[in-house]
């Protein structure tokens, strides 16, 4: 039997996890076993694991985990050195040329065990099965959202709190909206096709914020992009590397809105 244990997020101010109760539930009636760690930094709770049937460890308990187990996280692990002997799966970021990468990826040869980097698993056809998504896109813009309201009010945005579920987050905001006089921005989405730019679209429009959608076919001609500059908030939801087009240079024409 497969052997699922998801591990506490040791990095700071991680958060999240890589697994709901819901889909852990999904994973044992499909005849997976599921071990859950308990964590002080989880966004959810563990007693929605623990009524999903998971069997519940310690917190940060991984390294004595059974042979057979493989260890599942979203971030990177603590960086002691210590070799490696399970099977791992979380974005390692190794195979980018990246220097802790190497330094990774030396740990599991030190101690036998194998990394499943989430960046590369991919079906058959060669698409990634684990690519950031439509909640990065619809979290991110509601990050800019709460940066374009501080603004308005002549402060700095404050740390992003945890948030039950999408509609907690959406209450919080429009309250923070409408405590602006009912005022709105508009947005542009560069990538509004795609996984990311799907849910920041979405997040906008459940917001009443009027937005632009740009994809492939309006970003061509690869730029200057000044019409960028015509709306409140820019949501870039494409890889940006280098040699990409800059989307306003110094010399575009037109100026941001007040």
């Amino acid at each position: 039997m497969t052997h699922l244990w998801v591990r506490s997020e040791q990095r700071p101010n991680e958060e999240r996890a890589g697994l709901t109760p819901d889909g852990a539930a999904a994973l044992i009636a499909a005849g997976i076993r599921v071990t859950v760690e308990e964590s002080s930094v989880r966004a959810i709770p563990v007693d929605g694991y623990r009524d999903a049937g998971c069997e519940i460890a310690p917190e940060n308990s991984w390294p004595s985990a059974p042979a057979d187990a493989i260890v599942f996280g979203l971030k990177e692990l603590p960086d002691d050195g210590t070799p490696l002997t399970h099977r791992h799966m979380l974005f390692g970021h190794a195979y980018k040329g990246q220097p802790a990468g190497q330094v990774l990826l030396g740990r599991f040869r030190a101690g036998g065990g194998t990394l499943y980097d989430l960046e590369y698993l991919t079906d058959e056809s060669g698409r990634r099965v684990a690519a950031f998504g439509y909640w990065a896109g619809y979290a991110g813009a509601a990050v800019a959202l709460k940066c374009w309201a501080a603004q308005r009010r002549g402060e700095l945005a404050g740390p992003v709190a945890t948030y039950a579920g999408s509609d907690a987050l959406l209450s919080d905001l429009r309250t923070e909206l409408d405590a602006l006089g009912g005022a709105r921005p508009d947005a542009l989405v560069i990538g509004a096709l795609g996984r990311v730019g799907t849910g920041a679209a979405d997040l906008c429009t459940a917001l009443d914020v009027a937005v632009t959608r740009w994809d492939m076919a309006e970003t061509v001609h690869g730029g200057p992009f000044p019409e960028v500059l015509d709306h409140d908030i820019f949501l870039n939801c494409i890889l940006a590397r280098p040699g990409t087009p800059v989307f306003v240079p110094a010399n575009a024409t037109g100026a941001a809105r007040a």
